[in-house]
């Protein structure tokens, strides 16, 4: 558009606003009509494939435009980011499979850009279609897959920059949000745990064992194996549930 003269300039940019067609269709038309506007206008109206494409960029630009609205409705007034005033007002205990959908790369705040792009797969441009969207989003917890992909989310999401370990509160926290939606019978015990016999941050390895613990062994434990590479927290863990009488019948 740089080359073009002030006048075929002013002529795409009159074609554009009357048509709402792209810049490209605007530019193969009136290059075709030799920049005469009557001309470029027949072309365009003559031709429904050239519409077809200007209505496709049209509804896309109109989707990217709504986003936009609902993104400035929860952004914080003085930072271009939504972040946790905005978060728990946009979707309270939601949050992670939200932030799961938009690659947040840090909790507690969505750039513009994680925003929109995570949004505009599920077809959410407004709050109404957010709500819609709720059962679908609480839906995808349920699915194995799913779950264990947003389980392993949550651990960079959560833990603070520069760090590799996560905050045992912090943690505390999300395995209790993580499996309020995907029952573990021994959530609590396990929370009440670490604190009293670990009180340390949980690393990466730790929190990835866990799931892989509290979907092999079924709640009796009857399946628990004192022998295999179970890390020693796990072990522990296992003692602290028979000293407590909290293990399952089967």
């Amino acid at each position: 558009m740089n080359k073009l003269g002030k006048g075929q300039r002013d002529k795409l940019q009159q074609f554009i606003m009357i048509t709402g067609a792209s810049e490209k269709v605007a530019l193969q038309v009136l290059k075709e009509s030799d920049w005469h506007l009557e001309g470029a206008f027949d072309i365009f109206y003559t031709q429904p494939q050239l519409q077809a494409e200007t209505d496709s960029n049209t509804d896309s630009n109109t989707n990217s435009r709504q986003l936009e609205e609902l993104y400035n409705t929860y952004k914080d007034p003085d930072v271009d980011m939504i972040l946790v005033d905005g978060i728990s007002l946009l979707c309270n205990d939601l949050q992670l499979v939200v932030s799961w959908h938009m690659k947040a790369a840090t909790m507690c705040e969505f750039s513009k850009e994680e925003f929109v792009e995570g949004l505009e797969p599920l077809g959410i441009d407004s709050l109404d279609k957010f709500r819609e969207k709720i059962p679908f989003m609480r839906s995808e917890l349920k699915d194995e897959q799913k779950f264990r992909e947003v389980y392993n989310f949550a651990f960079d999401w959560a833990k603070e920059k520069g760090q590799k370990s996560l905050a045992l509160d912090t943690a505390i926290g999300m395995w209790q949000l993580v499996f309020a939606e995907k029952q573990w019978p021994y959530v609590e015990h396990w929370c009440q745990f670490l604190p009293a016999r670990h009180n340390k941050a949980i690393s990466r390895d730790t929190w990835s064992q866990l799931l892989e613990f509290a979907t092999a062994v079924d709640p009796s434990l009857s399946n628990y194996d004192a022998e295999g590479a179970w890390p020693y927290l796990i072990d522990e863990f296992v003692e602290y549930l028979k000293e407590n009488g909290a293990i399952q019948k089967g």
